[in-house]
């Protein structure tokens, strides 16, 4: 038996290994090359790719450019589009224009904010609606017309206002008195007629009267006839031994110049013999008549107006104190008072405070009254000048 020789199975272990690796070492050589030929295959299918869209887009660009020559508007696509971004510009806007307190919109305010609005808007409706209220404005004042129905008018900026405080106004056995500084300043008065009755003069100057305004006459308000007063020389003359002061009156219905020149000589020529007691004014009546048509109806307010001047400048030539009586409604809406400015006025209106805005020298606020020397209704008046010393 020999002692160093290889044995079979060591042959066959070795011819094993060999195969083996020989099998992995062409396993991976024969990966890397599929490997390598499939980085090939995706790089020529990327640029076969890329070619087809460099072809297509060349063959649109071409088509788009035939078109425009054919005059055929070119296809929009998707992204040629710029109303993708509208929506953050629109944001953006609202952002810019809203308060920075953050009230802008209605999500962002809370109730308190909302309202403490609601109140500010609510009190500036309220200043706008007295603002434009007449009753409340100082802009305006209350007429009652003829017919019972009732009108704010604008009062005139033309016209001197009327500065009495009645306040200072008191009332005494139903005469009313101007008071100033405990010191009487009125004078009170009382108008006398034919309707008024048989008077004492001296009773009623004993009650506290200073002085009479006496209706010399009248015009008929159908028949145009220009009569004396029944009573007046009756009237004037016991006025005079009573040693009151004495102002006029005459009731006219002229429609034409000539007519009230003609009752200014009228007036004129019966007072004559008592000239020298006459310290008072005489007075311009010129009005309607109740439930009755009078001669004045068809006279504009122009007419009217016109009418008491000549009157007014008839009294005032032959020395005497021109003066107009009416209510606020004949004042305000009858005549133009902007054109009468030069004479005095004596309102009639029966009320507590009298509202008329403009100045006046007297007020007759009171056709039924009471005084110690007049049986029935007395025609009470206040004065506030004391023409007895001009």
């Amino acid at each position: 038996m020999g002692g160093g020789g290889i044995g079979p199975s060591v042959i066959y272990m070795v011819i094993g290994v060999s195969a083996f690796v020989l099998i992995v070492l062409f396993a991976v050589f024969r990966g890397n090359d599929q490997k390598h030929g499939g980085s090939e295959y995706l790089q020529e299918a990327q640029e076969q790719k890329e070619e087809q869209q460099a072809q297509e887009l060349a063959a649109a660009q071409e088509a788009g450019a035939e078109g425009e020559e054919a005059g055929e508007k070119p296809k929009l696509r998707a992204e040629d589009l710029d109303f993708w971004d509208m929506y953050p510009e629109e944001e953006e806007e609202n952002s810019e224009e809203g308060p920075a307190d953050g009230t802008g919109t209605e999500a962002s305010k809370n109730p308190y904010t909302e309202k403490l609005e609601r109140e500010k808007e609510e009190e500036r409706q309220r200043e706008e609606e007295a603002q434009n209220d007449p009753a409340t404005d100082g802009k305006h004042t209350l007429i009652t017309n003829r017919d019972g129905a009732e009108e704010w008018v604008l009062i005139s900026p033309y016209l001197t206002k009327n500065t009495y405080d009645f306040t200072k106004m008191e009332d005494k056995a139903g005469l009313k008195r101007y008071m100033e500084n405990g010191r009487k300043t009125s004078y009170v008065g009382v108008d006398i007629s034919k309707h008024t009755g048989n008077v004492s003069f001296s009773r009623i100057k004993a009650a506290g009267v200073d002085y009479v305004m006496i209706r010399l006459g009248s015009r008929g308000y159908s028949t145009g006839q220009i009569t004396l007063d029944e009573n007046f020389k009756e009237n004037i003359e016991g006025a005079i031994e009573a040693q009151l002061d004495i102002g006029i009156y005459f009731y006219s219905q002229a429609i034409t110049q000539e007519e009230a020149v003609q009752e200014a000589n009228f007036v004129a020529q019966n007072l004559e013999p008592y000239r020298a007691h006459v310290k008072y004014p005489v007075a311009f009546n010129m009005g309607f008549v109740s439930n009755d048509k009078s001669r004045i109806e068809g006279l504009s307010r122009e007419d009217k107006t016109t009418v008491t001047t000549s009157f007014l400048e008839g009294i005032r030539a032959v020395g005497y104190v021109p003066m107009i009586y009416g209510d606020k409604e004949w004042l305000i809406k009858e005549i133009d008072m902007t054109k009468l400015q030069d004479y005095d006025v004596w309102l009639s209106q029966e009320e507590e405070i009298p509202d008329y805005p403009y100045r006046y020298a007297m007020w007759q606020y009171n056709t039924d009254g009471v005084v110690n020397g007049i049986d029935g209704g007395a025609d009470l008046n206040i004065c506030f000048v004391n023409y007895s010393e001009r």
